[in-house]
């Protein structure tokens, strides 16, 4: 029987400016650009396998195997890739995380990222990074930027356009700066973001009002990484994160990500900003909170958060490099 195998490695990234809400829910294309920076110490590393001896695909993620519905997911992104192939057969994926999964710190951009990279090349194809950010995009919009390290940029989408990929803005060594977690609570997020971006598109009466600013804000997002200004670019990211929060939460039902250890955490932040460090939050849909600030900074961000009533663990992470593959 034929096996042919491959493992690649990627990143989660952090959105600088937010993503919430999809214009064409069918092809998974986002409602409002997005600009990200890719991280170096949450990682995801997946190892593909595609074994004429199987019967079905197969996921193991975690050391766990996955259950039906993450599992339907992956051989989504398998169908799309043995589409391609001469030979198609299906395949055994083995995914880790250093970091936890499915609590808001984007473990299904790196994820699926990663099983992106390693099933089209353990399929034998030769994609250009444009392609593999389009097809890791369909699977998550979020994974579409992890393909590239550093910074990157995903449009928001055309309803219909399936080839829709992230583009890379600049490298990991464009600017010396880190991004800071905090983390709030242990365990799975109740409202998966797929589920609360419907449901805010379906219900919120703020909705359109955000995806009608979100284009003005990461204009502003973009333009000031360009220029390396910090205070300009965290102040427009605080608000497309409030922004977007205050969107979910305002959804029927509502959804509220935050802890209480979260709004400490806000607090921290916004103290150090009062005692002269430039230091700026952003959450993605999850109690955590990420803070960016120059490399210099970054102890004692990191002193700071750590001391918060609430904050179970702290890490520092650079700009980190994009899709790795063996």
């Amino acid at each position: 029987m034929t096996k042919r195998t491959a493992r690649a490695t990627a990143r989660a990234n952090i959105a600088l400016a937010k993503y919430w809400g999809k214009s064409d829910v069918a092809l998974n294309l986002p409602a409002v650009p997005s600009i990200s920076l890719t991280l170096d110490g949450l990682v995801t590393t997946t190892t593909v396998t595609f074994d004429e001896a199987l019967a079905a695909d197969v996921l193991e993620l975690d050391g766990r195997p996955a259950s039906a519905k993450e599992t339907a997911r992956a051989t989504e992104l398998l169908d799309r890739v043995r589409a391609s192939m001469k030979a198609p057969s299906f395949a055994r994926v083995v995914s880790a995380n250093r970091f936890p999964t499915a609590a808001g710190l984007a473990s299904s951009a790196s994820g699926f990222a990663a099983m992106a990279g390693a099933a089209v090349h353990a399929a034998g194809l030769s994609w250009s990074d444009a392609k593999l950010s389009a097809l890791a995009r369909w699977s998550s919009a979020s994974a579409g930027r992890s393909i590239f390290g550093g910074f990157s940029k995903l449009p928001a989408g055309v309803p219909g356009d399936a080839k829709l990929a992230a583009k890379p803005l600049f490298g990991e060594d464009h600017w010396d700066v880190r991004i800071v977690v905090a983390e709030a609570a242990k365990g799975p997020k109740k409202v998966g973001s797929t589920e609360g971006m419907e449901r805010s598109r379906l219900t919120s009466p703020l909705y359109d009002a955000w995806v009608e600013k979100a284009r003005a804000i990461t204009a502003v997002i973009e333009k000031a990484l360009k220029k390396k200004d910090l205070d300009t670019l965290g102040a427009a990211m605080e608000q497309s994160t409030f922004a977007f929060h205050a969107c979910a939460m305002s959804a029927s039902p509502s959804i509220l990500y935050w802890q209480p250890t979260t709004i400490a955490a806000l607090r921290t932040v916004e103290a150090l900003r009062e005692k002269g460090t430039s230091a700026w939050a952003t959450m993605d849909a999850g109690p955590h909170v990420k803070v960016l600030c120059h490399a210099a900074d970054a102890a004692k961000v990191k002193r700071a958060l750590a001391k918060t009533e609430g904050v179970l663990a702290t890490m520092v992470c650079k700009p980190g490099a994009g899709l790795q593959v063996k």
